[in-house]
């Protein structure tokens, strides 16, 4: 049997700041620990017990939100598998719609420069919390809302997202915000479990001169979870 790393000694500093937000999140949350398999090692991610407790009504009925952020999805666990083995080449790295920050953590774990974003600032805080907890890393974050992005975020050569296709608008919504975030020789992965916008989101791309196209199908099953999740890669032409 392969020997499991150990967790990162963190510094006095980190495991205070670690302590701290996990106070502050458990007024908040009813909090628990995930332990995945993950590039021969075994990560923990902290997140909400139940997403279903986190729905808003009146924030539903002004924008259709829903906590999604709160579960660590299938699509993100094969995206953080494949993350964490990529060379990183001094790639700075951004995540769209970060959640609970496992591919964050995947994306830490290999060495890159991470800058990951979501809608909600709860996912943030959550995402620097399992990065720094598995990797005593402290990663940049930002709010993003991908209807209104960003005009300061920068450029980089490595964008990802799992699981963001879920609504028909999110295939304008997120090959636009590839678009403004890519750089001329960058590369996107987009990891996809078969949703409905995906086909649209690969002619949304083509429109854009970043063809898509599936690089990856892998499947995945966990209890009575099947799904096929398909990677796409994103270049400009």
């Amino acid at each position: 049997m392969m020997p499991v790393p150990e967790p990162p000694v963190l510094s006095p500093e980190a495991n205070a700041l670690v302590r701290q937000t996990l106070d502050a999140l458990g007024h908040e949350f009813d909090i628990i620990r995930t332990e995945i398999p993950l590039a021969g090692r075994v990560v923990s991610i902290n997140h909400p017990r139940n997403a279903d407790d986190l729905i808003d009504e009146d924030a539903f009925a002004e924008d259709d939100r829903l906590p999604y952020w709160a579960d660590v999805w299938p699509s993100a666990r094969v995206l953080a598998e494949r993350i964490a083995t990529m060379p990183v080449d001094d790639r700075r790295f951004l995540e769209l719609g970060c959640g609970a920050g496992l591919v964050s953590v995947a994306a830490a774990i290999a060495g890159f420069d991470i800058t990951a974003t979501d809608y909600y600032e709860e996912a943030l805080r959550f995402t620097a919390l399992n990065v720094l907890v598995n990797t005593g890393v402290l990663i940049e974050t930002r709010s993003a809302d991908w209807r209104r992005f960003p005009h300061d975020m920068g450029r980089f050569e490595l964008v990802v997202a799992s699981d963001v296709l879920y609504e028909p608008a999110h295939a304008t919504l997120i090959a636009a915000a590839l678009d403004r975030t890519l750089t001329a020789r960058g590369s996107a992965i987009i990891a996809d479990p078969g949703r409905l916008a995906a086909p649209q989101f690969v002619e949304e791309c083509k429109q854009r001169s970043m063809p898509a196209a599936i690089i990856d199908r892998v499947p995945y099953e966990d209890g009575n979870i099947r799904q096929t999740i398909d990677l796409y890669e994103v270049r400009r032409r």
